[in-house]
């Protein structure tokens, strides 16, 4: 399809929609809101911006009803879909549209890469047009396609098309399956145990997305001394890395621990790794040492003073009285 065609369907359906079914789509969206993990891109991210569109604007995948936008074919394949815009407001909307490559921070948040910085299935996405003005009570829809480079690895290539009004972005998320053989792959690496928490990394080494679920546990010498329910993780995209943390703020005072970090996913994938930690009230100790150092240092003068005296009463000489008794017969005299 042309570019003019192109055009011409966004003003079309633009002007068919009626002010109802906007006001209807027009709510907050925001990407896996149910994992706890917003989009942002770059931008956003660095301003603290959530990945939520305006009150007065909503982008959402075409027809409603959908989450994200999910597409799977061969490489060399040309595949098509379309995203809505909500306009409810009383004014014309200007809406300025680009496509990006999603990823993990290294916290494991979702994100998308700012403006020019995308290399992967972002580079692959090409819309209708960068730019549409959307009339007032109004939802314009706007095509777009998917190019699979014919060279193209089989897995998951997690992407977005980003909608901006102003410095705020708000995204659809597009889930493009390159076809072929999938692995699902983790390893749990670098366990460390330190500031009253238990530090790990978790890497997808497979070629498809995952939500992990997670599981700690640790024993003491006398037994276990935490054991987490699993509980689900955000979702790790496929050859991403991410640092995360679990509190322990009740560990043992005095204890030799082991703890265990294990990872579980969709189609068998799991992985674990352990390490080891020494729990030791140092206050106490250092208290206790101090107190010791005390008694001994008491002891060894009294043993000096107790040497002295006897040596001089072994030679016949009489003992050379206490500073407190030489200062009373200094007196007397």
């Amino acid at each position: 399809m042309r570019r003019g065609s192109l055009l011409a369907v966004v003003a079309a359906l633009a002007c068919a929609l009626s002010a109802p079914a906007a006001r209807a789509a027009g709510a907050g969206w925001a990407v896996d809101a149910a994992a706890g993990a917003g989009w942002k891109s770059d931008a956003a991210r660095a301003a603290g911006a959530g990945w939520k569109s305006d009150a007065d604007w909503a982008v959402e995948p075409g027809g409603g009803g959908r989450p994200y936008v999910y597409l799977e074919g061969v490489p060399g394949a040309v595949l098509e879909d379309k995203l809505s815009v909500t306009n409810p407001g009383a004014q014309p909307l200007t809406v300025r549209l680009r496509p990006a490559d999603a990823y993990n921070t290294s916290s494991g948040s979702l994100a998308v890469r700012g403006a020019h910085r995308s290399t992967g299935a972002g580079t692959w996405i090409t819309l209708a047009s960068d730019r549409v003005t959307v009339p007032p009570r109004t939802r314009a829809e706007i095509p777009f396609s998917v190019t699979v480079p014919p060279g193209a690895l089989p897995g998951d290539h997690p992407g977005a098309v980003m909608a901006a009004v102003g410095e705020r972005e708000a995204g659809v998320r597009i889930h493009l399956r390159v076809s072929g053989p999938t692995l699902a792959a983790l390893t749990v690496e670098d366990v460390r145990v330190f500031g009253g928490a238990i530090h790990y990394t978790l890497v997808n080494r497979g070629n498809t997305a995952l939500t992990p679920r997670l599981t700690v546990h640790a024993d003491g010498l006398f037994g276990q001394v935490l054991r987490r329910a699993p509980r689900t993780l955000p979702e790790l995209l496929p050859a991403q890395r991410v640092t995360l943390t679990e509190k322990w703020a009740d560990h043992p005072s005095l204890d030799s621990v082991k703890v265990h970090v294990e990872a579980s996913a969709a189609d068998d994938a799991r992985a674990g790794a352990s390490a080891s930690a020494t729990f030791v009230p140092w206050g106490a100790v250092a208290g206790a040492a101090g107190a010791l150092l005390a008694v001994a240092g008491g002891t060894a003068l009294w043993w000096i003073r107790l040497r002295r005296s006897t040596g001089r009463e072994r030679d016949g000489r009489p003992a050379e009285p206490a500073d407190g008794q030489r200062e009373l017969t200094e007196a007397a005299t």
